[in-house]
């Protein structure tokens, strides 16, 4: 196994696990109720850790670095395969789930 996120509060690492899991990436979370320990422990020791396979390590940490840029941004775009108009911060067409670019 291979971790492939650190998140400083439970809800971004929730956040990526959906994302990981959507793209049909296996993935568990780790010490996602740490952070009670924060105090005793040191801060970033408590904070939730993603995990996935050795195969699936380069895939994922690809999807999480595309979600995370600001790229595409400004504009809209069409979907290619439903032709729905989507705005730029979108990565996947929400109706058929077609990604940006494909």
């Amino acid at each position: 196994m291979k971790r492939v996120y650190t998140a400083s509060t439970p809800m971004m690492a929730a956040f990526f696990k959906d994302i990981l899991e959507n793209a049909g990436i296996d993935c568990i979370m780790k010490n996602y109720f740490l952070s009670s320990a924060t105090g005793e422990l040191p801060v970033n020791e408590t904070w939730p850790e993603l995990w996935v396979k050795d195969a699936d390590e380069t895939r994922a940490r690809d999807l999480i670095t595309a979600t995370t840029e600001s790229r595409d941004t400004a504009g809209k775009w069409s979907c290619p395969n439903c032709e729905e108009i989507l705005e730029g911060q979108f990565l996947q067409c929400w109706n058929c789930g077609t990604g940006h670019g494909v």
